[in-house]
Formats: C-alpha cells, structure tokens, sequence
C-alpha cells in the first residue's frame, strides 16, 4: 500500500494554491451563468453587472440556488486557509490524505443542506426535505459517504492486522475518546436549548426527563425522543445524531465483521461483535455504504488501482459518477445512486484529490473539524434563527437575507469548530495511548490481587 500512496503522491496533479483560485473563478463563472438573460445579456459577465434591482438578486438567491453552495464552499476554505495560517497548516501526514479533506467537504454539505431546510422549516414548521434534488443529495449523500470512510479505515484496519495482533482495547478507547467528548459538550448545549425553549417550566415529571435525556446522551440508540414536551427537540441539533447509532453499532460489530478476515477477536470481544451485529438493523443502502466503503480498502492495497485512482481521468470519473448520482435520483437511498458515490469514494480513497482540492492544505483543515461541523452547525443554526432573529423575524426572511444570514453564518461556524476541534477532540485523542495503558495496568494490578 505504501507503494501505491507513493504512487498517487508522484502522479495526481497538484497546483498549491490553484483549487482556491480555480474554486473562485468557478464559482464566478456558475454565478454568472445563473443569472437571468436581459436583452443582449446571455447569461454572462454583462449579465452580473446588470444587476440593479432587487428581483435580479432574488433570482440569483432563490431558496434553492446553486450559487449559496459555492459560496458557502469559498467562504469555508478561506476561512479555514486563514487559520492555517494563524494557527499552523495541518501535518501531510497519512496514507489518505484526500479522505482528510473530503471529511471536510462531506460535513459542510450536511450545513448547507440544513441550511436550506431552514428556509422552509421556518414558513412551514415541518422538519422535512428541501424541495431540490441537488440539496437533498447534499445531506442525503454527505451521510453515505460518511458512513464509506468509516467502513474503508475501520475494515482496513483489519486487514493491516491479519499478520499482527489486533489491539482491540486501544481501538474502542480510540473511538470513544474521539466520539464522546464533543458529543457531550453538544448534548449541554442541547439541554440549555431546551431550558430555554421550556422558558424554564418543568412540563414533564423528574423521571421521564432523565430517561429523555439518557436517550439523547447514548447517542439515541434508541430513539432522541422530545424533551419536557419541547416539540421538535431533534431540530435544534438538525437531526444528526442518528447517523452516530450506525457508526456505534458499526464500531461494535467489527469483532464479528473481523471474521470473514481470518482474524479471530478475544472472545469478550467476539461476544459484543456478535450482539452488535445482530441488533444492528440499517436500511439496505446504509449496509451498501459501509460495503462500500469496505470494497474501497481492498482495492486500495492493489497498486495498479491506486495508478489508476491518481490519474486526470479518474477525477473526470468521480465528478461524473457524482454529478450521476445527484441528477438521476431524487433521493441517495437506493442501489444504484449508492453504487455511483461508491466509484466516485473508491478513487478518492485511492489517491486521487480533485486536482488538488482536497488535499489543499485549506481542506485538510476544514477536515479536522468535520466532526465539530457536523455535530454544532444544527445547534448555531437553531440558536441563530430562534433567538437571534427571533421566530417572527425568521418567517418573514426573504431568500436574499437568508442567504447572506448562512453566509455571515458560515465563518462563524468554521471558527467555533476549530475551537471545539483544539480544545475538545484534539486533547482527548492524544490521551489514547496514555489512557490505554492505564487500564491495561489497573487490569493487570486486578490480575496479580486474584492470584
């Protein structure tokens, strides 16, 4: 594998600072291209000088633009490329790179897409899709996608391990060091919210409110119910905790999952795999997703897939296979538009960095806080709508304003998230190790007492 990394390294172009001038020369040319034609103007240049009017900018910003998603994208790295250069450019380090930066770009799709939700969350009062099939395939595939990284590292990991000893220990340490700490802070934030919303009136007894609030903070395994009978309690956290049951049940399961590998778990271990596995019930196209995700870090390790994966035309593949994916099918949960996400993972598992984009050292940042993005843009954008505009401020929003609220919304957003990246996620998984042996050696000291 190190000679196929190697590989990717030498051949995938890569221009530094280019994918940051060529995002912004494409977002320029989208932008124009959207614009309606007025008298000689064909949709170009001209076109955006004409804009005078308020309808003309309505039209560019409409709820369900494509504009605000480049936008938000140019926003985001720049951002994200001024702390690098504040606070230091993350470490190239690692076989996969692209991975990195794609984690960034999956969590900031999830944002825009809730985002969009908003606008028609705040008019309607329903918690449903936006009416536009590329915003949906923004949340709908972003997760998927998630969910192939997870499949791809974590099998991968088993398959580095069949000529070694497996630590099992150190992995579920790793997991719940990564995982937990920023999900609890969220899960305060979440109670205060709901304080908030309850103007402080308890509506429920003591009992039924912490058995809701368990719920919540065991990653709602089973169900994230309303809280004090605050209606819509998922909203104010967008929903996106239940994707965090699959990457549990997933984690869980690999035990059993290490089977089909060759490699046997210690039976303690093998017990928890084998209970996981059976109570673990996802929809076909999240078991899809995992495969492949897990076909992904097989075919890495084959050289001549990563030469392959690295060149100019599997970039043209990946955007096809994306662009197939998000036009032919209104929604991501089915086989085939699963299948095309799966090529297009599969070649940036490879190697190959969409020009550079995604191992731009502006995206690899915005990938160490993809996790803080996609477990706090909910929150901000709930608190921002609800109690900064106010809910009668929120209804009246024009897309315009709506549009330039995410985009006021969007540093804001990066900058908090790599604060809770520096000050919560990245401490705690450092501690691993450190917190590993020191269990390793309390169960050890237990051993030596019983004997």
């Amino acid at each position: 594998m190190e000679s196929g990394a190697n590989i990717s390294a030498l051949r995938q172009p890569n221009f530094s600072d280019g994918p940051m001038l060529i995002l912004s020369l494409f977002s320029f040319q989208a932008m124009c291209r959207y614009l309606p034609c007025h008298g000689r103007h064909n949709g170009n240049i001209e076109a955006l000088l004409s804009l005078k009017n308020k309808s003309d900018w309505l039209n560019l910003l409409n709820p369900t633009s494509p504009f605000p998603i480049l936008a938000c994208l140019f926003l985001a790295l720049t951002t994200c490329h001024l702390l690098s250069l504040r606070f230091g450019k993350p470490p190239a380090l690692g076989r996969y790179l692209s991975i990195d930066g794609l984690r960034g770009i999956l969590a900031l799709s999830v944002f825009i897409h809730h985002a969009c939700l908003w606008y028609f969350f705040s008019r309607s009062g329903e918690w449903k899709l936006p009416p536009s099939q590329l915003y949906v395939h923004l949340g709908q595939s972003s997760v998927l996608l998630f969910f192939m990284i997870t499949g791809f590292l974590f099998f991968g990991k088993l398959l580095d391990s069949r000529n070694k000893e497996m630590d099992w220990l150190k992995l579920y340490i790793s997991r719940i060091l990564r995982l937990t700490p920023l999900y609890f802070f969220s899960m305060m934030l979440l109670f205060i919210l709901v304080a908030l919303a309850s103007a402080g009136i308890q509506h429920e007894p003591w009992p039924k409110i912490m058995v809701e609030c368990m719920q919540w903070l065991t990653f709602t395994i089973k169900g994230g119910p309303d809280i004090n009978q605050v209606e819509n309690t998922k909203v104010m956290i967008a929903g996106v905790t239940w994707t965090l049951k699959h990457e549990w049940l997933f984690y869980l399961s690999l035990p059993f999952i290490a089977i089909f590998t060759r490699k046997i778990a210690p039976l303690p271990y093998l017990v928890v795999g084998v209970a996981a596995y059976a109570y673990w019930h996802p929809h076909g196209y999240i078991l899809l997703s995992f495969l492949g995700g897990i076909l992904a870090s097989i075919l890495v390790r084959n050289t001549g897939f990563c030469r392959l994966a690295a060149s100019f035309s599997a970039s043209l593949v990946i955007l096809a296979a994306l662009t197939a994916a998000a036009s032919l099918y209104p929604s991501s949960h089915g086989t085939a538009p699963v299948l095309f996400l799966a090529i297009a993972f599969s070649l940036i598992a490879g190697g190959n960095s969409l020009f550079g984009l995604l191992t731009h050292h502006a995206t690899r940042t915005l990938g160490e806080m993809a996790y803080s993005i996609y477990l706090l843009h909910g929150i901000i954008l709930f608190f921002s709508f609800r109690y900064i505009l106010g809910q009668a401020g929120a209804i009246p929003l024009e897309p315009l304003h709506h549009w330039f609220t995410i985009f006021i919304l969007t540093p804001v957003l990066i900058c908090i998230s790599f604060a809770s990246f520096s000050m919560i996620e990245k401490p705690a998984l450092e501690r691993t190790s450190a917190v590993t042996e020191w269990l390793r050696a309390k169960r050890f000291q237990k051993t030596n007492k019983l004997v």
